[in-house]
């Protein structure tokens, strides 16, 4: 999570900070990783313990062009094409939530950008 700082009741991030995140209405976009529901993208609205709702989440089935959800998180895909990234919904509340990593702005346009996989 970025750092702010609350003056006067408006809460500031930091240049820096806000030009390397995605955010959105101070939201973070991140990659979410279940214990057995697996990885979505989204945009984080609430985390309280072990369980997270994640906003126009993605779920990330399978992933080509990047090594780790570290790597994905800060950069993207390279083989966007050989991705299987289903269509984009609403809301979706997850329990079991083991991790969660703030994404780049750069990495968030381009896993918004993966075409939507349908079998």
């Amino acid at each position: 999570m970025p750092k702010t700082i609350t003056v006067d009741g408006i809460e500031y991030v930091p240049k820096t900070e806000s030009k390397l995140l995605a955010t959105r209405d101070g939201l973070e976009y991140c990659i979410v990783r279940t214990y057995s529901a697996g990885v979505f993208a989204g945009y984080v609205g609430k985390l309280e313990g072990k369980a997270a709702t994640v906003l126009d989440a993605r779920r990330l089935w399978y992933w080509a062009g990047a090594a780790s959800l570290s790597q994905l998180a800060k950069e993207g895909v390279k083989k966007p094409d050989e991705c299987k990234f289903p269509c984009e919904v609403e809301r979706v509340y997850l329990t079991e939530v083991v991790e969660v990593i703030p994404c780049t702005e750069n990495a968030r346009k381009n896993i918004s950008n993966v075409p939507v996989w349908e079998e």
